[in-house]
């Protein structure tokens, strides 16, 4: 009897635990949002700069999204001037599996380093009558108008001054170890004669 009763027990948990991963699975059938934000620093005319940010919208989900909108207000007045393209948009559904993607310029109107907050994506779900919010990466600091080590190249001008005369050392180097060196083999032959 006391057999019959655990293994009723173990079954019943078994499905509870079904009934239970079910009912997290229809929920879990959800747009997932991962938002990308990356600015590049472009130079615009002389003593300006500008800078391209693109925000690419993910859908990893398993569900599309509704009623898309995107919000990057995070660039002052005083500090930038909008070139082209636009800091908010918006789209009327993702896909599972797809990529929404907006870029805007802009022109920097004074020196300093600026850091850049995340973006925001708001998304209806339709399951929910609710916004969900997702925010993108910050931006990595930008030197703005700043001044740049220049970074260290090849010099191809210093191959070609010394390559040839390094080239010659190197290959006296070998025929002069070659020289000196003794062989294998005439080793193994001078002590056979012996």
């Amino acid at each position: 009897m006391a057999d019959f009763m655990s293994k009723t027990l173990i079954a019943l948990a078994l499905i509870a635990s079904f009934l239970l991963c079910s009912s997290h699975a229809k929920d879990s059938d959800v747009p997932f949002i991962v938002v990308h934000k990356k600015a590049t620093i472009n130079k615009l005319k002389s003593g300006t700069e500008g800078f391209s940010v693109t925000i690419d919208i993910y859908n990893q989900g398993t569900s599309t999204a509704y009623d898309i909108s995107l919000a990057d207000e995070n660039w002052p007045n005083e500090a930038f001037k909008l070139i082209s393209g636009s800091t908010s948009k918006s789209w009327e559904k993702l896909d599972a599996g797809g990529v929404l993607s907006n870029t805007f310029e802009l022109e920097s109107k004074e020196k300093g380093a600026f850091s850049g907050e995340p973006a925001i994506v708001k998304f209806r779900v339709a399951t929910k009558a609710d916004l969900q919010e997702a925010y993108s990466n910050p931006i990595k600091p930008l030197d703005i108008l700043g001044d740049r080590v220049p970074e260290k190249k090849f010099e191809w001008r210093l191959l070609h001054k010394f390559g040839p005369i390094v080239s010659v050392f190197l290959i006296v180097v070998l025929f002069v170890q070659l020289i000196i060196s003794p062989s294998k083999s005439s080793a193994k032959g001078s002590k056979k004669r012996r």
